[in-house]
């Protein structure tokens, strides 16, 4: 299953992607968890130590260099289109238990696109994460879908939507859809986060009537605490380990 995480900076779009990774790999399953937002928090919300030492690949010059045969930082000119990348996730992994940890990273750019080595390569890496991997694939994206191209996004299982109640949230939650459906990438679902009572749900279920709604996941003090303690909230006591489980199992 390839699952891509997104929504608004600050609603909990990496809380969530960890805790469906931790959960994943709890029950047996093989992860690879990708962050692709340039905003990196994935790691250490998996509890993965020294998190904040892992060099992202769009940083690995050498690598981009040797793959593509141009330098990064570079626009225009030759270089290869299809660098070789299937040895990548297992070469440059992290590993968390059952969960694989690869940190793309983002790539500097001017203008509305760049044609450059280094987007390249991510490129290419994501589009062989999501059609030739056989493990759970989860990606906390940024908010859009900066790293899917065409044929990838009709191969992702799942698009999940983390909101919170408030409605610049819902416009890019909006947002979001349009580009995705550019793309053909229509399998979208919506989680509520945040929730602090029947009238947060209410307005989420009026707001993303066109939306397919996952689950919510509780406001809760514990994941506040976790995070100020540098925690991973999969390691914590909370009411979110329990709705993210039984979203599992929708999934």
């Amino acid at each position: 299953m390839k699952i891509a995480v997104s929504g608004k900076g600050g609603v909990g779009k990496t809380t969530f992607s960890a805790l469906l990774s931790r959960t994943l790999s709890d029950q047996g399953k093989h992860i690879l968890a990708i962050d692709a937002d340039p905003d990196a928090n994935f790691a250490k919300a998996l509890g993965i130590s020294n998190a904040h030492k892992i060099v992202p690949i769009s940083e690995m010059k050498d690598l981009i260099y040797e793959r593509t045969e141009a330098k990064p930082g570079t626009i225009g000119g030759f270089f290869k289109l299809n660098p070789k990348v299937d040895d990548l996730p297992d070469s440059l992994s992290i590993k968390l238990g059952n969960i694989k940890f690869m940190r793309l990273g983002g790539v500097k750019k001017g203008g509305s696109g760049c044609i450059c080595p280094e987007s390249t390569l991510l490129k290419m890496l994501v589009t062989h994460i999501v059609l030739s991997r056989d493990e759970v694939v989860v990606m906390d994206m940024e908010a859009g879908i900066e790293h899917l191209g065409r044929a990838t996004a009709k191969s992702v299982d799942k698009l999940i939507v983390v909101v919170e109640p408030g409605r610049r949230s819902i416009d890019t939650a909006n947002h979001i859809k349009k580009l995705s459906s550019e793309i053909g990438l229509n399998n979208i679902a919506i989680v509520g986060n945040k929730i602090r009572g029947k009238q947060d749900e209410d307005f989420i279920k009026t707001n993303m009537s066109g939306f397919k709604i996952l689950g919510f996941i509780p406001y809760d003090e514990a994941l506040i605490e976790a995070d100020l303690k540098d925690v991973s909230p999969y390691d914590t006591d909370s009411q979110a380990k329990k709705s993210v489980k039984e979203m599992v199992l929708r999934l």
